[in-house]
C-alpha cells in the first residue's frame, strides 16, 4: 500500500466513524468510536491541507500555457514546492506508532552515584532543575520522597509529574547524568567529575500492570532521619518487595504507613512496568545504535561541564552553551533535539 492509499483508507475511516456516531450508537461503542476519531481528526486535516495543495499545485501548472498567467503560476508553484514536501513530513510523523507511555503521568528518581558529596550537591541540584522545568511546562510536581545528606546534598529524590505529554517529553533523560567542576569544598581549585542518575519511569495503571498481594513482602519499620520525636516511636516506614522481580522500594516520607504504602505502591508498579516495557524495547530494537528511550541508564549520556559553560548530550553530538539557563530549568533545547533525533531515526526504519 502506498502513502496516498494510506490516506484514502483514514479519510474513509473518519467519515464512516462520524456516520457511525451520528447514527446514535450508544455505550462503549459510542466511548471507542469517539477516541478512535479524535486521534483521526489532527490526520485527516492535515491530508485535506496536502491535497488541497497538491490540487493548487496542478491548477498553477495548467495556467503557464496562458502567457498572461505565467509569472503568478510560475510564483505559486515555487512557494507550493516548498510548501508540499512540508506537510508530507508532518503527515509521516504524525503516522509514526505513538508510544503508548507518552501521555502518562512520570516518575521521576535521581541520585548520586560516583563522586561522593559533589555527586549529592549536584543530585539535588539537578533535582531542583526538573522541578522548575515543570513549572515551566505547567506540569504538577509532587515529592514522594526527599532524603538529604548532611550537606544539603541528595541522597534520593522522588518525584511524581502530571500533566500533559509529561513522559514523551521527559523519557529520554533516564541516564547517567555527569558534572565537571570545582566543587564548593574544594580548597586547590581542582576540577572534579561525578555523576548522577536519573530514571523516568511512566506512571502505571491498573490496566497497565497487575500486581498481586501474594507476590509482595511487606516489611513496616520505625523511620530514620529528620522527623522529631515521632521517628522513634512509629512503625511508619514502609517496604516493599516484589517477590518474582526483586524490585524493592522503600518509604518512610510521611508519617502515616497507609499513605507511604500507597506511595511506595505507586513507585512499584511504575518500576515494574518500566521492566516489562524496557525488555520488549530491547527485544524489538537490539541492532538500533542508539537506546535512547528504552531507560538504559548503564552509559553516561549528558555532561554539565561548568568551567567551560557547557551542556553536551553525547547521543545526539549535541552542545550548548547556557549552563546556567539549562539549570534554571530550560531543557527545551535538548529535549526537543532528542525528540527530533528519535523521529528521524524511527522515519528512516519505517522507510
Amino acid at each position: 500500500m502506498n502513502i496516498d492509499q494510506k490516506f484514502d483508507r483514514i479519510l474513509a475511516r473518519a467519515a464512516e466513524l462520524r456516520d457511525g456516531l451520528a447514527s446514535g450508537i450508544g455505550g462503549e461503542a459510542f466511548v471507542a468510536a469517539s477516541r478512535e476519531l479524535s486521534e483521526l481528526v489532527p490526520i485527516e486535516e492535515r491530508i485535506n491541507a496536502l491535497n488541497e495543495a497538491r490540487k493548487a499545485r496542478d491548477d498553477a501548472e495548467a495556467m503557464l500555457a496562458d502567457p498572461e498567467m505565467k509569472a503568478l503560476a510560475e510564483a505559486e508553484i515555487f512557494e507550493l514546492k516548498q510548501k508540499i514536501p512540508e506537510l508530507e513530513f508532518a503527515l509521516r510523523l504524525a503516522l509514526l506508532p505513538k508510544d503508548a507511555a507518552d501521555d502518562k503521568p512520570a516518575i521521576l528518581e535521581i541520585r548520586p552515584a560516583a563522586g561522593g558529596d559533589e555527586a549529592g550537591l549536584f543530585a539535588a541540584e539537578l533535582f531542583a532543575a526538573y522541578q522548575r522545568y515543570a513549572q515551566l511546562q505547567g506540569w504538577r510536581f509532587e515529592i514522594l520522597e526527599l532524603s538529604e545528606s548532611e550537606l544539603g546534598g541528595l541522597k534520593e529524590g522522588i518525584a511524581e509529574i502530571n500533566g500533559r505529554s509529561v513522559f514523551a517529553r521527559l523519557k529520554f533523560e533516564s541516564g547517567v547524568h555527569r558534572v565537571q567542576r570545582v566543587p564548593a569544598t574544594e580548597t586547590q581549585g581542582r576540577i572534579h567529575t561525578s555523576t548522577v542518575t536519573v530514571a523516568v519511569l511512566p506512571e502505571a495503571e491498573d490496566v497497565d500492570i497487575e500486581v498481586n498481594e501474594t507476590d509482595l513482602r511487606i516489611d513496616v519499620y520505625r523511620a530514620s532521619g529528620a522527623g522529631g520525636q515521632h521517628v522513634n516511636k512509629t512503625e511508619s516506614a514502609v517496604r516493599i518487595t516484589h517477590l518474582p522481580t526483586g524490585i524493592v522500594v522503600a518509604m518512610q516520607e510521611e508519617r502515616s504507613q497507609h499513605k507511604n504504602r500507597a506511595k511506595a505502591m505507586k513507585i512499584l508498579r511504575a518500576r515494574i512496568y518500566e521492566q516489562q516495557r524496557a525488555s520488549l524495547s530491547a527485544t524489538r530494537a537490539a541492532d538500533r545504535k542508539s537506546q535512547v528511550g528504552t531507560g538504559d541508564r548503564s552509559e553516561r549520556i549528558r555532561t554539565y561541564n561548568f568551567p567551560q559553560g557547557r551542556v553536551s548530550d553525547h547521543r545526539i553530538n549535541l552542545t550548548i552553551h547556557k549552563i546556567d539557563r539549562v539549570m534554571m530549568g530550560e531543557f527545551d533545547d535538548i529535549i526537543e533535539a532528542l525528540i527530533a533525533d528519535d523521529q528521524a531515526a524511527r522515519l528512516a526504519a519505517d522507510q
